[in-house]
């Protein structure tokens, strides 16, 4: 337990796949929160530990309590990305006294969306990993990146997979938010797809809005407005 609530440790939770190295350590993060004399902690989530990362679904059962088992026990200060960002929702509304404060990005509206988009990016994933993708999965954008940002920081395609078809992943809805008692600091570029902010910023008892301005979603890690934001939302500035 960390004794000394006004020094807490500040974790970094990464996006889908990609890794703690590209997500905070290249862009500067890890640096900068340790410059400031905080304990950093940035894991790789469960699925983007390496090629050799389970493939079967059942193996990401519980997720979000895997994650929780890699965090210091508390009280923490958070920043997540995207996944990351949305893990760290869910682990803060059934465990609020874990935590102190949140800076969350790369999501908003798309948090409550049902529009089927999961499983057509796990749908090209499979086609990938069976070498069977055809003109129409090569020509998506997104699927491209996301299979980029795989190949280059050496995750598993197939984990990826298995992770977005594990059979538990919570729901994430306004009934659910209102267990985060912390105050969040919600930061998304205004070329975001994960936008408009106002519907999760509607769910959250105590929340702030950093638009960034000209910046989409995959670009946001490297914002140094994105990091001023949280620097500010965490006292550290």
């Amino acid at each position: 337990m960390n004794t000394d609530a006004a020094e807490p440790p500040v974790v970094l939770l990464h996006g889908l796949a990609t890794s703690a190295d590209r997500t905070w350590r290249e862009t500067g993060w890890i640096d900068i929160l340790g410059d400031t004399g905080r304990r950093v902690v940035a894991p790789p989530l469960p699925g983007h530990d390496g090629p050799d990362a389970p493939t079967e679904p059942d193996a990401y059962v519980g997720f979000e309590a895997q994650v929780a088992a890699l965090l210091p026990e508390g009280p923490i200060d958070a920043v997540g990305f995207s996944l990351g960002a949305r893990t760290l929702l869910v682990l803060a509304a059934a465990e609020p006294t874990r935590f102190r404060r949140l800076v969350v990005a790369g999501v908003g509206d798309n948090l409550f969306r049902r529009d089927g988009s999961s499983a057509v990016l796990v749908a090209a994933l499979e086609l990938l990993v069976a070498g069977r993708a055809d003109d129409e999965v090569a020509a998506n954008s997104m699927v491209r990146h996301f299979a980029t940002l795989a190949s280059s920081y050496g995750v598993s395609l197939g984990a990826l997979s298995a992770l977005l078809r594990r059979p538990d992943p919570p729901d994430v809805t306004p009934e659910l938010l209102a267990g985060v008692q912390v105050p969040v600091c919600v930061v998304l570029g205004d070329a975001d797809f994960a936008g408009p902010a106002q519907p999760l910023l509607d769910a959250l008892p105590d929340a702030v809005h950093v638009p960034l301005r000209g910046v989409d979603h995959f670009s946001t890690p490297r914002s140094f407005a994105f990091v001023d934001a949280a620097l500010a939302h965490l006292g550290l500035s």
